[in-house]
């Protein structure tokens, strides 16, 4: 399969590494130098991790040229409706993850599962961490804001996250912190003055997410709408 990567971070370079070892082929690394080169590269797929203020344009660009395109990058969600409208005014393929570990994919589940048993409980405050490298530019995490919304999804007395410490009763605290050579942590803590329950995904490298990225990479074509993980994973 030939590969189109739209930027080449420490991200683009670990999925680069994942796609050769299932024997794919690299056509071209996109970057803010070498844009123009974008219009004469052929590829079956594009897979996206760039960044927030150029990740909209780089899909958009996939859904005009009829290319199907794996999107990881986080920070631009405000205008992800705008994508999803043009993948079915395009009748094209768009799939987002705000992480393509399996891992974590299972982690959003217990996350969603222990809200919904947990949220009855009226003594339990529950807030979020997340911890990455240095270089990560959007806080906090796509991860984070995933696990934010599985909660509200089932806490209804919980409106809003907020990005620090709260003690209003309808908004969720997300802390995030960044410490350099993290990969990823992300830990959801309930805590009532008897006792505290605490569920955590510590990820040990950037493999897990670049080989989640290409695994779906080789299922996607063929493929048409806007997709997630719940859809690859059957979850």
């Amino acid at each position: 399969m030939n590969i189109l990567l739209l930027g080449y971070g420490k991200m683009g370079k670990a999925v680069e590494q994942a796609a050769r070892k299932r024997g794919h082929q690299i056509t071209a690394r996109i970057t803010s130098g070498n844009r123009h080169e974008l219009g004469s590269t052929r590829a079956d797929v594009a897979i996206e991790f760039s960044s927030p203020e150029v990740a909209v344009e780089n899909v958009a660009w996939c859904l005009q040229h009829n290319l199907p395109v794996v999107c990881g990058t986080t920070g631009w969600l405000e205008k992800k409706g705008i994508i999803e409208k043009m993948t079915r005014d395009c009748n094209g393929t768009f799939f987002y993850a705000s992480n393509f570990s399996v891992g974590v994919n299972i982690f959003f589940k217990v996350n969603e599962y222990l809200a919904r048993i947990a949220g009855g409980n009226s003594t339990y405050r529950v807030h979020i961490e997340e911890t990455h490298h240095t270089q990560k530019k959007d806080a906090p995490s796509g991860t984070a804001i995933t696990l934010a919304e599985g909660i509200m999804k089932h806490l209804k007395s919980i409106t809003s996250w907020v990005n620090h410490h709260s003690n209003k009763q309808n908004e969720l605290p997300v802390l995030s912190h960044r410490i350099a050579n993290v990969p990823g942590t992300h830990v959801v803590k309930y805590e009532s003055p008897l006792d505290s329950i605490e569920i955590s995904h510590v990820a040990h490298s950037r493999e897990g997410f670049a080989m989640g990225a290409v695994a779906v990479a080789e299922w996607l074509p063929g493929r048409k709408g806007v997709l997630t993980m719940d859809d690859f994973l059957q979850l």
